[in-house]
């Protein structure tokens, strides 16, 4: 993160996501405030707060793809949730705090996979030694009388030659055809449902635990292929090498000074001022449940107690029926920074087919590629399904990128499914073509509703 400048941050969001400047430039600032934090003193740096943000923009145009790229650029744990999933603490559903404690998990597992790949190479030497004491056993020691013991010492020495010949044999693939058999722990747990009541989602972990740990330990023997016991035997090799109490105390300080939350749908949860009666009780008693977590507690999960103080909170929503003022009072403050996000016309569209390193038309090639076809999109055809993507989400509901993925696929969709007789051949997309697939569909408006 600390060699990372705004502008860098900025052009590694440019290799995927195209235009909202705004929005990357405020997030970039955002993730660039956390390195300057810790290279603050103690007393003043536990002070700075991060300045959570508020996306705003219809759906498609990419306050998801920034948040998650984001994350994914600083190595941080990231969660998306939605806020309408939440209801206030007394309603059926899940409460707020489950969100921290699902990224926590999702830590966990962050660093647990990491510590992994550390001990590795050291685990597959583990495994390769077991492997090899399964396939040819040693031979047994036993107290004996001198002759007998030069007997054994010889029969050892033959043993390590044997042993080694073997070893090369697996590395060289010879024994891949080979069945050995493992003996493997499962685990085989009672079904328990607990009532998804807020406030007990933790209970229901517990329980599992405490089941897990009466509930004891069963082997069973598998016959397995060498390539797959080797693979099988690694793993449970790593797992002894990992020291959990490091991955975990790790992990929670990577939340509390690095974890990002997208609360996605946020403005479903801001209630009409004018209506303070029914459902809208229930969305101001959720954002009341979210303030204290945006604000900064602590949190309990399964691992320990969590700190909210510095995790950055990412919230976005079209605010089509609302508006970020909305909020309670208390809410707004705790998200400082708005930015709205660009609507996507016709040359955005261009470019999302074709720049970022995940393109659509990238996809498509890489696809047909597989089953032998050269796919080759003209430029003006580009250009005509993008400007079909316009039209179409005039007409109807306006879904952003999102469309595209639905023309590309209706104008793919014979090529895709007779790739395996067109082995070999060159496919070439033109306007003509994208206008014939589509133009059935494209005049019946009622029909473009439905398919498109």
């Amino acid at each position: 993160m600390s060699c990372l400048t705004p502008k860098e941050i900025v052009a590694a969001l440019d290799k995927y996501i195209i235009g909202q400047d705004k929005a990357k430039k405020a997030v970039a600032i955002a993730l660039r405030n956390r390195w300057r934090r810790k290279q603050v003193p103690p007393p003043l740096r536990d002070e700075i707060a991060p300045k959570n943000i508020i996306m705003i923009g219809p759906t498609g145009v990419g306050k998801t793809e920034i948040a998650r790229r984001l994350a994914a650029l600083a190595n941080s744990p990231f969660l998306k949730v939605e806020a309408t999933k939440f209801t206030e603490v007394g309603y059926v559903g899940r409460d707020v705090e489950s969100m921290i404690r699902d990224l926590t998990e999702v830590a966990v597992n962050m660093v647990k996979e990491e510590e992994t790949q550390k001990v590795m190479a050291k685990a597959r030497e583990m495994a390769e030694e077991r492997l090899l004491d399964i396939l040819l056993p040693r031979p047994p020691k036993t107290p004996a009388s001198e002759e007998v013991h030069l007997e054994l010492v010889r029969r050892e020495t033959s043993y390590d030659a044997v042993r080694e010949k073997m070893r090369i044999m697996l590395h060289e693939g010879k024994l891949k055809d080979r069945y050995v058999e493992l003996e493997t722990t499962e685990r085989s747990l009672p079904v328990i449902e607990i009532f998804s009541i807020a406030g007990l989602d933790e209970l229901e972990t517990s329980f599992r635990e405490m089941f897990e740990s009466m509930i004891p330990k069963r082997t069973k023997r598998r016959k397995v292929k060498v390539p797959e016991a080797l693979e099988i035997l690694t793993d449970e090799e790593a797992q002894k090498l990992i020291d959990m109490d490091k991955v975990i105390n790790i992990a929670k300080k990577r939340v509390e000074e690095s974890g990002i939350i997208f609360i996605d749908e946020i403005d479903k949860v801001a209630g009409n001022a004018s209506a303070r009666s029914g459902p809208d009780v229930s969305r101001e008693g959720v954002q009341r449940d979210l303030l204290p977590i945006v604000e900064g507690t602590t949190v309990n999960t399964k691992y320990g107690m969590v700190r909210t103080d510095h995790i950055l909170f990412i919230a976005a929503g079209a605010f089509h029926m609302s508006k970020p003022s909305d909020l309670i009072p208390e809410l707004q403050g705790r998200f400082p920074i708005r930015v709205e996000l660009d609507p996507l016309g016709q040359k955005e569209f261009e470019r999302i087919l074709t720049e970022p390193e995940n393109a659509l038309v990238k996809q498509y090639k890489a696809l047909m590629a597989t089953e032998g076809i050269e796919l080759e999109f003209t430029k003006e055809a580009i250009a005509k399904i993008a400007e079909i993507a316009v039209m179409v989400n005039e007409r109807t509901e306006n879904i952003g990128a999102r469309r595209l993925y639905t023309i590309m696929e209706k104008v793919l969709e014979d090529i895709s499914f007779s790739a395996p007789e067109m082995k070999g051949q060159k496919v070439v997309i033109t306007p003509e073509y994208v206008e014939e697939k589509l133009k059935d569909t494209i005049k019946d408006e009622d029909l473009s509703r439905y398919i498109l």
